[in-house]
């Protein structure tokens, strides 16, 4: 009865220092019982053993932390998900759409001509192969470069709408911003740091001779003068999957009253449902078919330029329209993100939604890991 005792004890100690203190190799915060779950702590661990990255799974209708798993050739470094600034590439198409469908810049409607990619002068960005032309949730889908460098370039340029073009980028950050996107969102963990939104102050100093819409039109794919950390990605997936609004992301159990706090976006409500619908398209005909199942996932892929091999990223939730999860996924050299982050992104979302892994996500991870 005495080794008995014992035994249960043990496990429940073992248990508590998993949830407080440590969940696998992953150093976590430990004044205080968590809310990440061990299971999923232990998958991510798996996929991004040998890898350089995070991944970071939300709770939409808490902002309570699911997953926090970072690794590097040092080891796990928080600092990966939660102050490491990237561009986050086509994910941000997301919140441009949200944006420009809100100050009526855009419609559902809205078309533009992709054969491979854009020239503008001496300037070439290339683009996935696509019918064309596309509307806004095919762009979203097909991840269409053309299609959002276009518009976004014709917001900024935009004289009839804005006094001048410093309004233009300072109301196109404002609502960034609010999907809680370039800055800390204010997460229960020490050492969060922002990332870079343009504003014209910043554009002015840095372009003394001048710019518009063409000139800084790489934030329209999210290159350029944008960064934002993985947290922040998967915040803006929790404020989608919530139509419209967030609570700050947090990780104890316990947290403060102010993380029950309700933070709304300046998005129009009505701006969610296409570019959900274009989410959801991205993973039934777009980009993001590989995780393609039997309930609805909704997601957006993104390949992120820069020296070296491409960064491979995704965002998405699940189900549609009963949200019960919000993943990002930030794999460093990764390639693309249709190959990488969002298989990883599918994996973390299926095992919290079922409690285990069906066949094919079970033979992906198998594949994924080093």
């Amino acid at each position: 009865m005495m080794k008995r005792t014992s035994i249960i004890l043990l496990t429940a100690v073992c248990l508590l220092s998993a949830l407080s203190l440590t969940c696998g190799a992953q150093v976590l915060p430990a004044d205080g019982p968590l809310t990440v779950r061990p299971v999923l702590q232990k998958m991510g661990e798996r996929l991004l053993r040998g890898r350089t990255g995070s991944i970071v799974a939300i709770q939409p209708e808490t902002g309570e932390i699911l997953c926090l798993v970072t690794n590097s050739p040092q080891g796990p470094q928080l600092e990966l998900a939660i102050a490491k600034a990237y561009a986050p590439g086509s994910t941000f198409k997301v919140a441009q759409a949200l944006t420009m469908l809100s100050e009526g810049i855009v419609t559902t409607e809205t078309t533009v001509e992709c054969h491979d990619g854009i020239t503008d002068g001496n300037i070439r960005v290339g683009c996935h192969h696509h019918r064309s032309p596309l509307n806004l949730t095919d762009a979203i889908a097909f991840s269409c470069n053309t299609w959002f460098l276009m518009n976004f370039a014709s917001m900024i340029n935009d004289d009839f709408m804005y006094e001048d073009r410093d309004q233009a980028i300072n109301t196109w950050r404002d609502y960034m911003r609010s999907m809680g996107l370039g800055g800390p969102v204010g997460v229960d963990i020490a050492g969060e740091k922002g990332g870079l939104l343009a504003n014209a102050n910043y554009l002015n100093r840095r372009y003394k001779e001048g710019w518009d819409g063409k000139t800084i039109w790489w934030a329209g794919m999210g290159q350029g003068d944008v960064t934002v950390t993985p947290l922040q990605l998967c915040n803006l997936a929790a404020s989608i999957a919530n139509r419209g609004y967030y609570y700050l992301p947090h990780i104890h159990q316990n947290a403060e009253s102010r993380y029950k706090v309700r933070h709304n976006t300046k998005v129009l409500p009505e701006a969610y449902g296409p570019v959900i619908e274009g989410m959801r398209g991205c993973v039934e005909k777009g980009t993001g078919t590989a995780i393609k199942t039997t309930y609805p996932i909704c997601g957006k892929t993104g390949t992120v330029e820069n020296s070296g091999r491409d960064h491979s990223a995704f965002i998405g939730f699940a189900p549609m329209n009963a949200p019960k999860i919000a993943v990002a996924v930030y794999v460093e050299h990764g390639g693309w993100g249709a190959d990488l982050a969002a298989p990883i992104g599918g994996i973390i979302m299926e095992l919290y939604l079922k409690g285990e892994l069906s066949q094919k996500f079970a033979q992906m991870a198998k594949r994924l890991q080093k």
